[in-house]
């Protein structure tokens, strides 16, 4: 069944996410039932928001509780007072013969206001309205018995002065009886005279307010479009803003059957065109083909033309012409009376300075538009264009309009549209591919323009790529490499003007780009033949595009875990761009060189190269590094791999903001995701979350699997040490990115399924840890795994096999991670490795060994600056400290441990802080927590008690005073006590003293 088919067409619109506003209308009821209450209900809310469809629904629900339900709508024309209680003559006609015959006091009432009615005719202004007539029907509405009766005034902001005076009347003198008026209406559409009346009696509690707000996306989804694709529903609601009426008619007009334009709830919306005068139906339509904010003097341009300044249709008229032009006063003088005439009815909105003016919402353009003949539609946008031009406007606000009133092939169409890709490719990617789209439409098909379509081709494909649309660009991108093939028959250079170099150019810059794409979705093994027959084929392209050729190779290799293969194919490309004095190509090649060892280990020739390659990317500016951004992409994570944070940080910084300015999402989402990383290892972890949560928006929309479970799995690691220790959301997010990459063996598909391991409970369930690392990394040693981040794993493989009772397995991956750790150099690997071997000794049982690879694993870490590790080790330190007999050691490698974990914003390491926090050290015995001082701390500490400086107990003991400095910090360490102040109350609770400090 097609979700819409039915979508919006249903003689009744269903009522949507109101359930809270019925409520209180149902309790509002009930309070007047006994007499209670406020006498009214002001339901207020946007056109189409819901008012009407939510007085249907109560009326119902009222009706069903046994009150009598008269409901009428105020429907005069602007300007013209209309019958007088318009609105209660039209309830009361519902009142039928029996409910007349059974209730004596609606019977006299409907004759009261029908009487009125009929007398009161001549009344033209709310002064005529005579207020006897208004007493004579409040009190007849004061007089109706019990269940009650539910008045229902709709579009009360087109109340006549007679029921507007009734209204208020009513709410100055509220009726006990149980009467209880529920009136709906527009406020920006509602008189001055109604609109204080009502604030009065909401002040003084007659009167109860309800606005009404958007619908919630989901209550739109499951009510107004259940089954459908959530994109198409998340566009619609985006459209709409929530507003349901909008909802409908936006999904009634985008249905794939084609509906007839101007029907079903479009035809609802735009019923409010039908009393317009020409001139002002002109300016709405100039809007609407205008599509958003313009100045008065632009929307007269495109208006006026079509009607004469007296408002009669009168086409293209002499004056109306001149009215394009500028010409005359008088014709820009009715346009600005019509549009405040437009504005008192709310179809256009002036911004607060009154410069420019829009629709009232941002759908109608599309709904007018729908509903206009093409032939007018085309005129419309012709007129625009042609103003548009005259003001200088840019090519991105011209270039709907020249689609819209094009009637064939025009190169120089082509060729604004063109310039429009150009203004909004950084920005907005899919906008640029609609327009390049557009221009290859344009474009007339013939020899002279083969060249410059090809090129079109090209740019549009990158720009798919960049919105997202990675399969269609890819596809794109095999139709142009088949038509630049020299055999293909369809190249330039057969054609007068042809150049067979530049078909060449644009065939690898295509191959390029397609192995990109290719790539991204994780097809290696196209990707690589691409490339190589490019090479083979096209043995000597212009440098600058094989080295990009070269360059592409070798990501494509590292990605797929094969960089050695190609490494003497860098190698010599990266001597040909340094032989060519080419700055942007050499940082290119050494910053793919550089991530290739640093993945591999080879971590001496790695930081050679990255350093080198620093140095020429910083002396890049933006602009230049825009086209470069990958360079800093490689960069980067090289540097987080070497374990330089700092540098890398740098980097990523700039290379964020240089990606976010030229529209390079692929570069930006792998920029955030190692910021995000670098981050996490440094110890801030909230910055983390919202670096890898960004990240993660951002690949999203790119449509790679393997960049997006990759994402996701950084996300849920960081998440892991964000929440409270065991709880399962860093887990749930971590199986979602495993079943992302699904079964790729790609560099970010495995890292993506050791992440799951790492969230997964050690304690809870090892073997799914063990299985989860043997699967990513191949066998035991964990081989297909990145050797320069491997130690890590392997502490991980020795922790779950400890938990999982195989202790000889543990310690064969623990000295397996010392082995490759010490090969690395690289401390935050040789923390690992040591924090696998402490698990091993503390397994045994040898504290005191286990205690000193904990904190050498801290102090590794600490030298590299990742402050989440440290604090990793010297929470793991601390408790084999303390049984190894140092207490006081022990609490103070807690306290540090925790501090890190603290302010960093590690809650789970916060948590295990807690759950591990050491005893306090046994103040019972003589001396109590000093008894574990030397002779010489406990004399220090007593003169410290005594409030001596350094120097004065350094010259009271024939110390340095740096001596004395390393003995105070040895007695905070061993005490756990932080301040001087401190250390002097415990040495005064313990008694220490006497003549231990008479030396001197």
């Amino acid at each position: 069944m097609d979700t819409f088919a039915d979508l919006g067409c249903a003689d009744r619109a269903p009522l949507v996410g109101r359930a809270r506003e019925l409520d209180r209308l149902d309790g509002l009821l009930g309070c007047r039932t006994e007499g209670a209450g406020p006498v009214a209900v002001d339901v207020t809310g946007e056109p189409g928001i819901g008012k009407t469809r939510l007085l249907t629904e109560f009326g119902t629900r009222a009706r069903g509780r046994g009150a009598t339900v008269l409901r009428g709508r105020a429907g005069t024309a602007e300007g013209d007072a209309g019958t007088p209680f318009q609105a209660v003559l039209d309830a009361f006609a519902d009142l039928d013969h029996r409910e007349r015959a059974t209730t004596p006091a609606l019977a006299a009432l409907a004759r009261l206001v029908e009487h009125d009615v009929l007398d009161g005719r001549a009344a033209q202004d709310v002064r005529d309205v005579d207020e006897e007539r208004v007493r004579r029907i409040g009190a007849a509405l004061g007089r109706v018995p019990a269940p009650g009766l539910v008045l229902l005034l709709d579009d009360l902001h087109r109340a006549d002065p007679a029921t507007v005076a009734l209204v208020d009347h009513l709410l100055r003198h509220p009726l006990r009886a149980p009467v209880l008026v529920v009136v709906a209406r527009r406020e920006r559409q509602t008189p001055p005279a109604l609109a204080s009346s009502l604030a009065r009696a909401a002040d003084s509690g007659a009167l109860a307010r309800l606005d009404l707000g958007p619908l919630a996306a989901e209550d739109c989804a499951e009510a107004l479009a259940p089954g459908a694709p959530p994109e198409t529903v998340s566009e619609l609601y985006a459209a709409s803003g929530g507003n349901p009426l909008y909802f409908r008619a936006l999904a009634h007009t985008r249905t794939p059957h084609g509906r007839a334009p101007g029907t079903g709830p479009v035809a609802v919306l735009l019923d409010e065109l039908t009393p317009l005068s020409g001139v002002e139906r002109a300016i709405v339509e100039a809007i609407a083909v205008l599509d958003g904010r313009a100045t008065s003097e632009l929307v007269a341009a495109v208006a006026a033309p079509a009607h004469t300044t007296d408002g009669s249709d009168g086409g293209a008229t002499e004056h109306g012409e001149g009215m394009e032009h500028g010409e005359g006063r008088g014709g820009q003088e009715t346009i600005d009376a019509a549009l405040r005439a437009l504005a008192r009815r709310d179809l256009v909105r002036p911004d607060e300075a009154g410069r420019t003016l829009g629709p009232r919402h941002p759908a109608l353009p599309e709904l007018v538009r729908g509903a206009l003949d093409p032939w007018r539609r085309r005129e419309l946008h012709r007129r625009a264009e042609a103003a548009l031009a005259r003001s200088g406007a840019p090519a991105s606000a011209r270039a709907p309009h020249l689609v819209g009133a094009a009637t064939g092939p025009d190169a120089a169409t082509a060729a604004v549209l063109v310039e429009a890709a150009e203004r909004t490719g950084t920005v907005d990617p899919a906008r640029a591919a609609h327009w390049l789209a557009a221009a290859l439409d344009h474009l007339p098909d013939t020899a002279e323009h083969l060249a410059h379509r090809l090129e079109l081709t090209l740019r549009r494909a990158q720009a798919l790529g960049s919105a997202g649309r990675v399969a269609e660009s890819r596809d794109l991108l095999h139709r142009l490499i088949d038509t630049c093939r020299p055999d293909s028959g369809r190249s330039p250079c057969d054609t007068p003007g042809g150049h067979p170099q530049d078909t060449a150019g644009i065939r690898t810059s295509a191959v390029l780009l397609c192995a990109f794409m290719e790539r991204h979705l994780g097809r290696y093994p196209e990707a690589d033949a691409l490339l190589r027959r490019e090479l083979e084929r096209n043995p000597d392209p212009r440098a600058g595009l094989r080295t990009g050729l070269v360059v592409e190779w070798g990501a494509r290799a590292l990605f797929a875990t094969r960089y050695p293969e190609v490494r003497d194919e860098v190698d010599r490309t990266l001597g040909e761009a340094r032989l060519r004095h080419d700055e942007a190509a050499t940082a290119e090649v050494l910053t793919l060189s550089a991530l290739g060892e640093a993945y591999e280990g080879g971590t001496t020739t790695a930081r050679t190269r990255a350093t080198e390659a620093a140095a020429l990317t910083d002396a890049l500016t933006d602009g230049e590094l825009a086209d470069h951004v990958e360079s800093l992409v490689r960069l980067s994570w090289t540097e987080a791999f070497l374990e330089e944070y700092g540098t890398a940080e740098r980097h990523t910084t700039r290379g964020i903001a240089v990606a976010r300015r030229a529209g390079r999402p692929f570069a930006l989402s792998q920029l955030l995701l190692c910021s995000a990383y670098v981050h996490f290892l440094t110890g801030r972890v909230g910055a983390a979350l919202d670096l890898a949560e960004e990240s993660l928006t951002v690949a999203h929309p790119l449509g790679g699997a393997e960049l997006l479970g990759f994402s996701r799995a950084m996300r849920a690691t960081v998440l892991l040490h964000a929440r409270p220790l065991g709880d399962p959301e860093g887990l749930a997010a971590a199986e979602e990115a495993a079943a992302t990459v699904g079964t790729a063996q790609s560099w970010w598909a495995t890292q993506a399924r050791c992440m799951l391991a790492h969230n997964v409970p050690l304690g809870q369930d090892p073997h799914r840890v063990r299985g989860a690392l043997l699967r990513a990394g191949g066998d035991r040693d964990l081989s297909r795994l990145q050797p320069s981040l491997r130690p890590g794993y392997l502490e991980l493989l020795a922790a779950a096999a400890l938990v999982a009772g195989d202790p000889a397995e543990a310690e064969r991956a623990a000295r397996r991670a010392l082995s490759e750790a010490q090969r690395l150099g690289l401390p935050v690997q040789r923390g690992a490795a040591q924090r696998a071997w402490g698990r091993v000794l503390a397994h045994r049982g040898e504290s005191a060994a286990a205690a000193e690879a904990f904190t050498e694993a801290a102090r590794e870490s600490a030298r590299s600056g990742a402050g989440l590790r440290e604090a990793h080790s010297l929470l793991l330190a601390a408790p084999h400290v303390q049984a190894a007999g140092d207490g006081p050691r022990a609490a103070a490698l807690w306290r540090r441990g925790r501090r890190l974990a603290a302010d960093g914003g590690a809650r789970m390491l916060v948590d295990l802080a807690d759950r591990t926090r050491p005893a306090p050290p046994d103040t019972t015995a003589p001396g109590g927590r000093l008894s574990v001082l030397t002779p010489r701390e406990r004399e220090i500490s007593v003169l410290v008690a005594e409030g001596l400086t350094n120097q004065a107990v350094a010259d009271r003991l024939c110390l340095s005073p740096r001596t004395v400095e390393s003995h105070v910090a040895r007695v905070y360490r061993k005490t756990g006590v932080e301040t001087r102040a401190g250390l002097a109350s415990l040495v005064v609770r313990t008694g220490v003293g006497g003549g231990q400090s008479s030396r001197g």
